[in-house]
């Protein structure tokens, strides 16, 4: 059974940073393109960035030199490192794995970039 848990998700103020880590479970981890998606309330969900399995990474416009997607295929675990952040960073992060032509999506974790 496929099973995505993110964490690592918290309130902090602009100029902050934060990690999110995504432990992954019920697939062969090191082989598949792991992804970072985020949806601020009354928004769309949109895509953060991804790594593939050799652990190159590729981000949106609007993270890209702030943020950092990393993996550790021997946990099973991806990262995303989040400096910098921004008022308009706030959102629910999740990840995400293509896995038997479906998309599986973690249940999220909140951030929050406040003063």
């Amino acid at each position: 059974q496929v099973q995505l848990v993110e964490s690592g998700g918290d309130l902090v103020q602009p100029g902050g940073s934060l990690r999110l880590s995504c432990v992954a479970s019920g697939f062969t981890f090191s082989n598949n393109v792991m992804s970072w998606y985020r949806q601020a309330p009354g928004k769309e969900r949109e895509w953060v960035g991804h790594t593939n399995s050799g652990g190159i990474a590729t981000y949106a416009g609007s993270v890209k030199g702030r943020f950092t997607i990393s993996r550790d295929n021997a946990k099973s675990t991806v990262y995303l490192q989040m400096n910098s952040l921004k008022p308009e960073d706030t959102a629910v992060y999740y990840c995400n794995v293509f896995i038997g032509g479906t998309l599986r999506w973690g249940q999220g974790t909140q951030v929050t970039v406040s003063s």
